[in-house]
């Protein structure tokens, strides 16, 4: 007999009971190491005076968010990445005076700072960048203010003084006969945001456009990666291998078009939602229209098609799923989560955190091929909230911060409403449950009768089984659920590469390869 079974019943504690209660004492303990960390001062005491340049001055905007990006690497500027990044928002900063960043405000949010430094003898490089542009959530990108580089020794102590004298203009698109922009502005989206909203896009015409301008060519969305830019053609056609094949006549004879995915939040996913607008039907209502106009594409030949790698993954299906009729196919690389209860490896609807799984482990947010974890949840969204004007991940212009405002509701104060805690990754199941109208595996299940007549033929997906962001969990549920299917019995593909990586086999001549072969 185990020691176990000689206590009395009524004295004895399951093994359930001792598994809730470790994970009670490892809640209080991460709440305890939490409100410690917040509570301790930064072992550095440094004062960043920053100033506007004049010439800058005009294009000062207030409201902004101060971003300083320190690194010991000499072969990048910080502000691509750095090892210690802080944020702050100046209140009522008008531009006219110095701002001071002390890092012993209460204010400020900082990653790397609580770390030593690996280089403590070292020269380290400064500089800051001045998020501003209401348009864009991300950091990088034209309207934004940065400065020049500086680097000092660093000690515990430490006084500088930088100043923002650039302007991040606008990139322009490659010129090339083969290659059309397109720029149009949306009535639907200046109606939401009461100020106006563009939408571009980047056309790349087929070798033989000219020689026969009155055919109807089939036409290609592809979407972008997370935050991409319709200026992704400039690297695409840059690359002469592509260039050469796309030119010399044997490329196939399909118009492709890279689309755009700015947004106030970040990545808009192009699709409706509450705090980013209309974006799906302006994408179908507006700018596809006009592109095709421009382009002399026939609705009637049926041969309108999607792909994307990445969020251009998830977008491309989402957006055949949401139009089945108006698109005719997609091929989706790579997806974000299609089934938010394998969200990565969180289920928005029954776990309590994002940042710790329900063994109490903390919960990894990427990994390498070979499955060792290089990124926590935690560590991820502690980026974000340091990136965001409202110091949590809410306007950050990263993942996060875009999954936020594309899948859930507007709060009361007209900024999108938090899914879970920034500080302690606590889930709130009440905008958690909202998020289910893009969940593609939900939305597919729960209307199979009337999508899955209209979905016949046009799904291929492709995903790498060691996805570094583990999306390949929630690709397989769908899969699951495919096959399960009846009336009809879905013919979608779905193909799984052992031991491969994110957007691994992601290739623009396959894409446009296939879709030659589907159209002939």
């Amino acid at each position: 007999m185990r020691y176990y079974e000689t206590i009395p019943e009524k004295h004895r504690v399951s093994p359930q009971q001792i598994l809730t209660a470790n994970r009670l004492v490892l809640t209080l303990l991460f709440v305890f190491v939490l409100s410690v960390t917040l509570a301790a001062p930064p072992p550095y005491r440094w004062k960043i005076r920053v100033s506007v340049s004049p010439e800058m001055r005009q294009s000062f905007q207030k409201g902004g968010r101060l971003l300083l990006h320190i690194t010991s690497q000499r072969d990048r500027e910080p502000r691509t990445r750095s090892e210690i990044t802080i944020g702050i928002t100046p209140e009522n900063w008008d531009g006219t005076r110095s701002f001071v960043i002390d890092t012993r405000a209460k204010t400020l949010r900082a990653t790397g700072l609580d770390k030593p430094l690996e280089k403590p003898d070292a020269k380290y490089c400064f500089q800051v960048v001045y998020k501003q542009n209401p348009d864009d959530g991300q950091e990088n990108v034209p309207g934004n203010l940065y400065s020049h580089i500086d680097s000092v020794l660093l000690t515990k102590k430490l006084s500088l003084q930088l100043t923002l004298n650039t302007l991040i203009e606008p990139v322009p698109v490659i010129a090339h006969k083969l290659v059309k922009l397109i720029t149009i502005q949306s009535k639907l989206l200046t109606a939401f945001r009461g100020r106006p909203g563009q939408l571009k896009a980047a056309v790349l015409l087929p070798s033989g456009y000219y020689d026969n301008p009155a055919k109807s060519y089939p036409i290609c969305y592809r979407i972008p990666g997370l935050n991409g830019r319709y200026t992704a053609v400039n690297t695409v056609f840059g690359n002469k291998d592509f260039a050469d094949w796309w030119q010399s006549g044997q490329a196939p004879q399909v118009i492709y078009v890279f689309l755009d995915s700015q947004g106030p939040y970040g990545d808009t996913y192009q699709v409706d939602s509450e705090n980013n607008g209309p974006c799906g039907r302006a994408l179908t209502e507006e700018l596809i229209p006009e592109i095709e106009r421009q382009v002399g594409y026939n609705p009637a030949s049926r041969k309108r098609f999607l792909t994307g790698n990445s969020t251009g993954g998830w977008v491309s299906l989402a957006l055949q799923i949401f139009y089945p009729d108006f698109f005719d196919g997609t091929w989706s690389y790579s997806p974000d989560p299609v089934d938010f209860e394998h969200y990565g490896l969180i289920n928005i609807y029954s776990d309590k955190s994002v940042f710790y799984n329900r063994y109490g482990y903390l919960q990894p947010g990427r990994r390498t091929t070979n499955g060792e974890p290089t990124f926590s949840m935690r560590d991820w969204i502690a980026n974000e909230n340091t990136a965001s004007r409202t110091n949590n991940y809410l306007i950050s212009g990263g993942q996060f911060g875009a999954y936020n405002a594309v899948f859930g509701p507007k709060g009361k104060d007209g900024l999108p409403s938090l899914m879970f805690n920034p500080d302690t990754g606590e889930i709130d199941h009440a905008i958690a449950r909202q998020w289910e109208k893009y969940d593609l595996k939900k939305v597919l299940e729960t209307n199979w009768s009337t999508l899955g007549p209209k979905l016949q033929g046009k799904i291929w997906i492709w995903m790498g089984d060691m996805d570094g962001l583990y999306s390949n969990v929630a690709t397989r549920y769908l899969e699951k659920m495919l096959n399960k299917t009846e009336n009809p019995k879905s013919d979608a593909k779905i193909r799984f590469t052992p031991m491969a990586g994110h957007g691994q086999e992601w290739s623009d001549k396959a894409v446009l390869t296939m879709i030659a072969e589907k159209t002939k």
